[in-house]
């Protein structure tokens, strides 16, 4: 049993999973927080398929003092050169039911900073 802010964000989950899609040529870029760290993945829908991942317990990011808002944005560019290393330059973004707003934001603007469009 899900407590109501779990079952809440389930809910927005599929709401946007309808909709978001994700292809070999443009993956869904899915996003993950948890009260300490977040986690990026780069995910073709149609074979099943993670291309690439990041997050703020991997090495480049680990060391890094600063706050989860500035990791989050370093990850986010991680996660783009890791895209451009592959030749993918567009993604759709899967907030994962978080709203779009502090960490999730920094990512995104931090992926968009290292080259990804969405």
């Amino acid at each position: 049993m899900l407590n109501a802010k779990a079952s809440r964000r389930q809910k927005i989950r599929y709401r946007i999973r309808k909709r978001v899609f994700g292809t070999a040529e443009r993956p869904r870029m899915s996003v993950y927080k948890s009260n300490a760290e977040i986690y990026v993945q780069l995910i073709d829908d149609v074979n099943g398929n993670t291309i690439a991942s990041a997050s703020s317990v991997s090495k480049e990011v680990k060391g890094m003092t600063g706050t989860k808002v500035d990791k989050a944005s370093a990850v986010g560019k991680i996660i783009a050169e890791k895209a451009s290393a592959k030749s993918i330059s567009t993604v759709v973004f899967d907030r994962g039911g978080f709203l779009y707003h502090g960490r999730v934001k920094a990512l995104a603007e931090g992926a968009r900073q290292g080259g990804l469009n969405f």
